[in-house]
């Protein structure tokens, strides 16, 4: 089975790193950053952390350059979905592609490109700390499962969860991936940004009575958001939060939107609180909370300007 991995940031790594241990799974690697690159096909792609990992596959930031692919995973950033898939969709004509990148709406895209779509969310989390090297911080479980309108088969969803179990990083296929899906994406939106506005790791944020007060009132209007589209999370994301607040967990780990406000990078809030307002809107679900929340950070995206 050969497997790509578009975008191979902190998550594109976990998967493609642990993915190449392999004997019966060739890996390849999509990356326009040319140094992260270059350092995996000389020396390897290097996990160290919660794992230790050293991966051999091919990396190039040439499209072209890619083979016909079973299965893609995309992990880029929910705003590089468009060019990624684009880029690369031929590598997947004859293939299924999952996304487990954050926020909503990233399915959408990548059907407009390829014909067989996986939901995915995960919930591994790390830092990259140069070229070829990505530090592990959080362990967790990846749910995938068809993206209705443009469905993946039920045989090349199981053969991915069953690889990447077998990689080390949990599993599940289910048949209706949108209750873990919108689980994760109320979970980054409730914690997510307010990390990224006070410069707090997820555990700092979540012993500050104040600020868990503002957490459980985003969670809860995404929780009704949810509910009016008849999705049913499949847990609370009040237990998930706490359970990472834990010194065993998270505690310490910086969320990747307040990484992207210390880089000055363009956050996906847009696909956050954005995407749990804009669907709001459309089910007529109030959602002031979020609605400052997405202000806060785009007023701030732009004072770097």
């Amino acid at each position: 089975m050969r497997v790509c991995v578009v975008g191979c940031g902190a998550v594109g790594s976990l998967f493609a790193a642990n993915l190449a241990q392999l004997d019966d799974v060739e890996v390849w690697a999509y990356d326009l950053a040319q140094d992260q690159v270059d350092a995996i096909n000389a020396n390897g792609l290097r996990l160290s952390g919660a794992g230790e990992v050293v991966g051999h596959l091919r990396a190039t930031s040439d499209a072209a350059e890619l083979p016909a692919c079973d299965l893609g995973i995309v992990a880029t950033k929910a705003m590089h979905t468009e060019p990624a898939i684009a880029a690369t969709a031929h590598a997947f004509a004859d293939g299924a592609v999952a996304s487990v990148q954050n926020g909503i709406g990233n399915e959408e895209v990548l059907a407009a490109h390829v014909g067989r779509v996986i939901r995915g969310t995960t919930f591994p989390a790390g830092r990259i700390l140069g070229p070829g090297h990505v530090q592990w911080d959080v362990k967790g479980d990846t749910t995938i499962g068809p993206f209705e309108p443009s469905p993946a088969s039920a045989e090349e969803i199981e053969r991915l969860a069953e690889a990447c179990t077998r990689a080390g990083l949990p599993t599940e296929a289910v048949e209706d991936a949108r209750g873990p899906q919108w689980r994760k994406v109320i979970f980054n939106a409730a914690t997510n940004p307010v990390g990224a506005l006070t410069g707090l790791t997820h555990g700092r944020v979540c012993e500050d009575p104040a600020l868990r007060a503002l957490v459980s009132g985003l969670v809860d209007e995404g929780k009704a958001v949810a509910g009016a589209q008849g999705i049913v999370l499949d847990a609370d994301p009040e237990e998930l939060i706490d359970h990472a607040a834990r010194p065993d967990v998270a505690y310490d780990h910086k969320a990747s939107m307040l990484q992207d406000v210390e880089a000055r990078r363009q956050t996906e809030i847009d696909y956050l609180n954005g995407g749990i307002a804009r669907f709001g809107r459309e089910h007529s679900v109030p959602t002031p909370l979020n609605d400052a929340i997405l202000a806060l950070v785009k007023g701030l995206e732009r004072s770097w300007a």
